[in-house]
Order: C-alpha cells, then structure tokens, then sequence
C-alpha cells in the first residue's frame, strides 16, 4: 500500500527540508508510515498518537536545556518551557485526581527507576508479579536493574483462574516483609483488586507501587477504577491507551511528592525531553474530552470481542476473557507455537506478538500465546463487527499459512486486511472528504 496522505500531514511542515538534506531518513519515515497503514496493528502497547501531539514532538522544544522543575531550573531562558511543564503537571493531576504529577520521565523504565529511587535502597525485598506470568522486566526480572540491585520476591497465578492468586500475595508479603509491594504488569488482562494490595501493603508496612502503563488510558476515559486512590505511588507510560507520545510520567500522594521529583531529576535523569513534556500536555488534554471517553469505551468492548472472536475459533484466551485493552491466548489448542504464529500473521499484514502463558511448556522466545491489543484498530474507528472478522482474518493465518508472504491463503488475507484498512485507514487523509 502507498500511502495516500502527504507526509507533511503528520512529519509536519519541516518535512521538505529533511527530504531535501537527508532523502534517505526521509524515504524511512514515509515507509514507516506506510508500515503502519498497510497492517492491523495489534501490539497491545502501540497506538497511533494524533497529528497535535506529533506537532509538539517535531518543535522547537527540542532545542532548550531544563534541567530542574518550573521556576527552579539550573538554565536561563525557561519562561516558555516553564509554561509548558506547568499545563502538563497541572493537567496530569486533573485527569487522574492526583496529589502531584511528575511528567519528565522519558520512558515507563525511566519512571519506575525514580521510583525505587525514591522509596528503597539497593539490596531492599519488592514484591512483584513473575514476569513469566504477566509482570514486567522492571519488576525484579534478573537482567534488569531492578533484579540486580533488589531482592525480588515474585507472585503469581492460580491455576484454575489464571489470575492473580492474591492468597499468595498475602502470605508472601507476611513471610518477606517487603519495603514495596507493586501491582501491574505487560500482561494482566484482568482488573486488578487495588483495594486488596492496599490492605496488604498496610498490614506489612510497605508502599503500594502501581505500575499502570498498560491500562492508565482505561483510567483516564473512566471506563475502569482507579489506582491513585489506593496507591502510594502510580507510574505509567504515556504512549499505549493513553495514546500520547512515547515517555513516562508518575502522580503520588502529596506525601511523597519531594521524594519522587529528588528521584527523577537529579537521581535518574538529567535535562527533561521538553518537546516530549509538550507532546504529553496535548495528550492529557485530549484525554479529558467526551470523544476520548466514547473511545476507551470502544477500546473495552473491541479487546472483549476480538477475545471472544478467537476463542470460538480455539485460540483460548488466558482468564477466560478480558476486562482490559488486551487479550493473551493459549495457542496449543491449534498446534501452533507463539513464534509461528506471530510470523504467519505478519505475513498476512497482521502485526501482534509472541508471549508466554502462565505455566508456558515452551522457552519465551519460542511462547505457546500470543498478546493481541485493540487500542490500535480502535483509532482507527473500527468496532465489534470488525473484531470478529479480524478474529477470522487471524485464525486463518495461524492455522492456514506458514509464514511466507507468498503462500496463497497469505496473499488472500493480506487482500482482506488491505480491504478493511481502506474503510478504516490509520492516518487518514486530512484534507479527504
């Protein structure tokens, strides 16, 4: 597919002299954006920012030094960015009833290392999911900084339920007296009991972390509860639902509020990506309209139609459902590994990805599931109806085709996808209509 909007539409109207000095990154950007628009974007942590945000990226922004806080930085000349900086702090804590917001980290890492900055020391117990049964690297994983500078104690789920097993988060929370207890993960496609953290975290002394990168744009369309009510401390990204751009951001209870911008800046990070701090202000203002809510709503019932699409076709999802953006799915019903099936439906224009399930027979790089996300399709305007075909689309390819892009049952769905995307396209033409 050859995109049919002028990259100026959203590389904005600096393109002309990128094409002019570099043709060659250039070339890159325009098939980058014909990448995205000639596929069903399924990846569960991808979203399609708006051509504002994007705006605010390529600016001017990007050229000055703010090293500190509004009004207390180490750099002459911050009038503007200070302005900046305070609309997005200010927005930030509307949007998610917060204390204080902190909206400088660069990434979802970035944020959650400021929070072990501010609230442990090296060699402290956290308590957090196993990453093979939904966590995250930085949640104790052995080969992330937080596996090797803490003593992770990891908890899981049940077998039955396949959800969190919060017996077992009590008990271990009692046997280890952790100084942090986290909740949240890169897989968890149930609602999570903030309530019972809490209590825990409570009877033990701990903070309550809440790792809400995945779901915080469900949060801020006010289609699930919460966390920031319960949590000590709630970091997120800002580019999944929440449909900003790529970067982190953290909101705590006033009480903390000093220790996490120590942590940030200077513990962590040195000068703030103001262009990105810009990009986030727009977001979160989007996030507080009618038209954003209407559409976490879809994002809801999308990923519970796209679940419920695949299970009828045997690809059963873990948990029985979802509650969330995301569904993981138990390929073994069909006979397919994760890697096949991440490679057979990307030769089809199908983009998603390999994961483990919990108690996975397999290695992670080969995974029994896959993840699969509506936030994506969901920008893009589609619905129900068109998650069940997606379902049809993606069940043929995983059992139908074998990973070349010149199979005849793959070229046939790629025709399907390509028919679907011009009704719904990604990045539409501005100017069209």
């Amino acid at each position: 597919m050859t995109t049919a909007v002028t990259p100026q539409s959203y590389y904005g109207p600096h393109f002309g002299a990128l094409l002019q000095q570099d043709p060659q990154i250039a070339e890159l950007l325009v098939s980058e954006l014909d990448r995205q628009r000639a596929g069903l974007q399924l990846i569960a942590s991808e979203n399609q920012t708006s051509p504002a945000v994007l705006a605010a990226l390529g600016s001017t922004l990007s050229n000055k030094y703010a090293e500190g806080y509004p009004h207390a930085r180490y750099y002459g000349g911050c009038s503007e960015v200070d302005k900046v900086e305070d609309l997005a702090i200010a927005r930030a804590k509307e949007l998610f009833g917060a204390d204080h917001a902190n909206v400088q980290p660069h990434s979802g890492a970035s944020a959650n290392q400021a929070v072990y900055g501010a609230f442990t020391a090296p060699g402290d117990t956290i308590l957090a999911m196993s990453l093979d049964h939904g966590g995250h690297l930085t949640h104790g994983f052995k080969v992330s900084f937080s596996g090797k500078w803490f003593n992770a104690v990891h908890y899981g789920v049940t077998q039955d339920t396949e959800d969190i097993d919060y017996d077992q988060v009590e008990a271990l929370a009692r046997e280890h007296r952790p100084k942090m207890i986290v909740a949240g993960g890169s897989a968890v496609p149930r609602l999570i009991d903030f309530e019972r953290f809490r209590a825990i975290a409570d009877e033990v002394g701990a903070i309550f972390w809440v790792d809400a990168a995945h779901f915080i744009g469900l949060v801020a369309g006010k289609v699930i509860p919460s966390p920031v009510p319960y949590a000590d401390v709630v970091s997120f990204t800002t580019h999944k639902v929440l449909r900003g751009p790529r970067g982190g951001a953290i909101v705590c209870k006033q009480e903390h509020a000093k220790k996490i911008d120590r942590a940030v800046f200077p513990m962590m990070q040195g000068g703030p990506l103001m262009h990105g701090v810009a990009g986030k202000a727009v977001n979160f203002a989007e996030c507080m309209t009618p038209a954003y809510q209407a559409y976490a709503r879809q994002v809801l019932d999308n990923a519970a139609a796209l679940a419920a699409g695949l299970d009828r076709h045997g690809i059963r999802p873990i948990t029985g459902g979802t509650d969330t953006h995301l569904s993981l799915h138990d390929l073994r019903g069909v006979g397919v590994t994760g890697v096949d099936a991440e490679a057979r439906c990307d030769a089809a224009g199908i983009v998603l990805n390999k994961n483990a399930i919990p108690f996975d027979p397999e290695k992670p790089n080969v995974a029994s599931g896959i993840r699969v996300g509506s936030p994506s399709v969901t920008t893009q305007g589609m619905g129900v109806e068109q998650m069940d075909a997606i379902a049809d689309l993606m069940h043929r390819a995983i059992t139908q085709t074998d990973g070349d892009p010149e199979h005849a049952v793959a070229r046939e769905i790629r025709a399907e996808v390509t028919q679907l995307l011009q009704a719904y396209p990604a990045y539409p033409d501005p100017h069209a209509g």
